[in-house]
């Protein structure tokens, strides 16, 4: 077999995601032709077919996975080839980071507190869902995602999981709801509004659990999916909130709002998930410390 053509496999794995020849095409600002005649060329040179069409989409073989599979572990290596070797001619080091958007934005900034205030550190910081910054990560065009969702790992997984923070999750709320409180747990929960993460989360997973095995029904104020209007909420005095207090640690001390009961076998779990690198951010070190080893794809 020839030498491998790289941009054949380029539009092959562009077309893989995208699903069909036009959308690809579109996507790489060629035409829809060009993208054909190349897959066409590749396909010729490994002796296999890569697509099968089902109505308008292509959908990859049996060999076109494995391609696909390939493909990605090669692109992924001259990225960080390349991002490697050019942080080498900078004088300053820089770590980027993607959080998800609704993660605690104190949590993010304790992560954080190795590096603030140095001079020959820059932090690049976005935010977006767990998807995206994934992405992201395969591409290293970040270094570690912030997250409190744990990706689904298997064997084949290129995901590292460290388990850097582990927080309680409390009910939390004005000084107007102190006297009710006072009357326990139970009765604050039947007769309080309540706010709550939204139902897809592993928080408001661990609550609902805890309700059932009491037996009571909620009376349900607000559901939010982002930490930070849980906050707002609970502020506003819109009703009792189901957080962790290092959300609302500024409030808490501040006396703006009061942790009223910690829930018990409940909590909320902060990751920091990395790739394997050939070439890994030193500054990760810095802020991983040596607090969690690594959890390990199953065998």
């Amino acid at each position: 077999m020839a030498s491998l053509n790289l941009h054949h496999l380029r539009l092959f794995r562009a077309t893989a995601r995208e699903g069909t020849l036009t959308a690809a095409a579109r996507a790489l600002n060629i035409s829809q032709s060009a993208v054909s005649t190349q897959i066409k060329a590749l396909e010729t040179d490994l002796g296999h077919d890569l697509f099968e069409r089902r109505g308008r989409n292509l959908v990859l073989t049996e060999a076109g996975r494995i391609a696909l599979d390939y493909a990605d572990q090669i692109f992924r290596a001259s990225e960080q080839l390349t991002a490697t070797f050019r942080a080498v001619g900078e004088q300053r080091k820089v770590l980027r980071i993607g959080a998800l958007a609704t993660l605690s934005r104190n949590f993010q900034m304790k992560f954080l507190e190795p590096l603030i205030g140095r001079d020959d550190v820059e932090v690049v910081l976005r935010s977006g869902t767990q998807a995206q910054l994934l992405r992201a990560l395969d591409a290293t065009t970040i270094d570690v995602l912030l997250t409190n969702m744990v990706p689904a790992r298997d064997a084949a997984s290129p995901y590292l999981v460290r388990r850097i923070s582990e927080q309680p999750v409390s009910l939390v709320g004005t000084r107007s709801r102190l006297a009710l409180a006072a009357q326990g747990l139970r009765t604050l929960l039947t007769t309080a509004p309540l706010i709550l993460p939204t139902p897809e989360t592993a928080l408001r997973a661990g609550f609902d659990a805890m309700i059932e095995r009491m037996g009571i029904v909620p009376r349900i104020a607000a559901e939010a999916d982002d930490m930070a209007m849980l906050r707002l909420l609970a502020r506003s005095n819109a009703g009792i909130a189901v957080i962790p207090p290092i959300v609302v640690q500024d409030e808490l001390a501040a006396g703006l709002l009061y942790e009223l009961f910690q829930l018990p076998d409940i909590t909320e779990e902060f990751c920091a998930v990395t790739i394997a690198r050939t070439f890994p951010n030193p500054l990760l070190a810095e802020v991983l410390g040596s607090a969690a080893e690594p959890d390990t794809p199953p065998a």
